[in-house]
């Protein structure tokens, strides 16, 4: 009897202990299905909204003020402090990515940055001096991309010591989050050399193969986790309102270009079925579609309501016009007055308080605006937060 009393009372126990099993088996589930993925590095590819020193390695340092709020120094950055990669580097816990093309002082151990200032998807066949566009174009980053693999990985192997200190583990290329940000200087490069809204549109298709193309061979490369941002509302800045005033003329009730914006959401909504193409293409892969043109667009509309001034004026310029904006004289820029070269191209007092840092790149409190915006997922597709972002595959 005492036996069998025992047997109940197990049996008992054993199933009210069966709902609390239940239980943490789907909480254990539901973990797993939205666990971070750990993104062990990063690797950058775009232009100088994520150029943390390529150009400056390569063509000259970007010259102060820029870098006053953050570093307290030019840090390679055409922004007074932090850009959203490296916001996007803080939050998965990795240092600030070093550009490919620095030389000094660099890190790679947790991936690298190849973007550079004044570069596009196309290859530009001009000179940096005559257009102001870079020659290094996204081809010319994939490259340096492949060299960097081939190389860090020899003298990780080959040489050791320090240098397995500054370098990538191997499996690093496929376990890295890739993040592209890069298309802004097609559209201007286009309207720069004259070209009407019907001519800059009809190369888009072309612009969406080249970079498909390039994808493609970063995927044969090892890379499995896509991040791409859309280019943003490039009519609300003061460079393009400038340079083509006709382009310009016809404004929204913000005093952005509403031309200018249309094709850039053009170009936004091409590259959103090109990623959910290779999304279909290479279902080992995980692609993420990130709407920075909603972020930034949503910061200068409502400017004023975010705790920002006028989100049309730039702070680090030369008092030129409505916009604070000269196109002779840049942020940090200079003349020679009498034999003694005097800083015109100065920075207002708060730059926290303003949404364009020189006309052309954000402050640093907007780029961080526009992380908090895109970090969750809320403006991904799939609605993927950027820790997650392994997992948008095959759909």
């Amino acid at each position: 009897m005492t036996s069998g009393a025992s047997g109940r009372t197990a049996t008992a126990g054993t199933a009210a202990l069966l709902p609390l099993l239940f239980l943490l088996l789907q909480v254990s589930a539901g973990a797993g299905a939205g666990a971070d993925c750990h993104f062990p590095a990063v690797f950058n590819f775009g232009d100088s909204n994520s150029d943390t020193g390529g150009l400056s390695a390569a063509f000259g340092a970007a010259p102060p003020p820029n870098g006053r709020t953050f570093f307290g120094m030019p840090a390679g950055r055409y922004c007074d402090g932090r850009l959203v990669i490296d916001f996007i580097a803080e939050n998965l816990g990795i240092p600030y990515l070093s550009a490919y093309l620095n030389s000094i002082g660099s890190n790679f151990s947790q991936g690298a940055n190849f973007a550079t200032a004044g570069s596009t998807i196309s290859r530009q066949n001009t000179s940096l001096f005559l257009s102001g566009f870079s020659p290094i174009s996204l081809d010319v980053q994939s490259w340096e991309f492949e060299q960097f693999i081939n190389r860090s990985q020899f003298v990780y192997n080959n040489k050791g010591g320090i240098y397995r200190e500054l370098l990538p583990k191997a499996e690093y290329f496929s376990q890295a989050l890739y993040t592209f940000d890069i298309g802004q200087n097609d559209i201007t490069a286009g309207y720069f050399a004259n070209m009407t809204s019907e001519q800059v549109v009809a190369f888009i298709p072309e612009l969406m193969e080249r970079l498909t193309s390039i994808i493609q061979s970063v995927h044969v490369l090892g890379g499995r986790n896509f991040w791409i941002h859309s280019t943003g509302p490039i009519g609300c800045l003061p460079y393009a309102l400038i340079r083509r005033p006709d382009i310009a003329a016809v404004k929204d009730n913000v005093g952005c270009s509403v031309t200018y914006n249309k094709v850039a959401q053009l170009f936004n909504q091409r590259l959103k079925e090109t990623v959910a193409h290779l999304r279909k293409t290479y279902p080992d892969a995980a692609f993420t579609y990130v709407d920075v043109y909603a972020a930034k667009y949503k910061l200068i509309s409502q400017a004023s309501k975010l705790g920002f001034d006028d989100p049309l004026l730039t702070c680090c310029g030369h008092d030129a016009g409505p916009y604070n904006f000269d196109p002779k004289v840049g942020c940090g820029g200079k003349v020679l007055v009498k034999g003694k070269w005097v800083v015109l191209g100065k920075s207002c007092d708060d730059p926290a308080r303003r949404v364009s840092w020189d006309g052309v790149h954000f402050t640093e409190a907007a780029n961080k605006f526009v992380f908090d915006q895109i970090v969750g997922g809320g403006l991904s597709d799939p609605p993927m937060p950027l820790r997650q972002a392994c997992r948008s595959k095959g759909q």
